[in-house]
């Protein structure tokens, strides 16, 4: 019998569901390293998320605790939107994906984990990377530790500040 040994998944199998919510409580840590956000805007933010489905899989959020799309602010919304463009920058920079799967789940019947509060999935794609795995295990393996992941796409992410235009 083969082993796939996948430590990390252990603090998503034993995590306690709080009332805390994420999108709240890292951003306003300060940390963001430690809160793996790799970028803020002026009203939402793009965090790399600790239990990925592909490495690089990013989330974004408004910083505004809201849970509806349409209760967002037309300059929620489009930052939000902007918020996927640079996602997309930074992981094409970053880990040159062939394609990306983008949405978001609204509502817990939906499957939000965090129902309360709004987030876009931005999950970055490759060919044959939906394997025997997935298919016949119920397995993903991702391939990179989120600490690298986090680096790379952080260092994209400068790279493309400095880069692009002001104004």
């Amino acid at each position: 019998m083969d082993h796939l040994w996948a430590p990390w998944r252990m603090g998503y199998v034993t995590a306690e569901q709080g009332d805390d919510c994420i999108f709240c409580t890292k951003p306003a840590a300060g940390d963001d390293e430690a809160s793996q956000i790799l970028y803020r805007g002026e009203l939402t933010f793009i965090m790399l998320n600790a239990f990925p489905y592909n490495a690089g899989h990013l989330l974004v959020a408004p910083f505004r605790h809201v849970g509806d799309a349409l209760e967002m602010t037309p300059q929620e919304s489009g930052e939000v939107l902007y918020g996927i463009r640079v996602a997309i920058e930074v992981l094409r920079t970053a880990l040159a994906p062939e394609g990306f799967n983008i949405g978001m789940n609204v509502g817990e019947a939906a499957g939000a984990g965090y129902a309360d509060h709004l987030h876009v999935h931005v999950v970055p794609r490759w060919s044959g990377d939906t394997n025997f795995m997935a298919v016949t295990a119920d397995t993903r393996v991702v391939p990179e530790a989120l600490a690298d992941t986090y680096r790379r796409l952080k260092e994209a992410v400068a790279r493309r500040d400095t880069e692009e235009p002001s104004g």
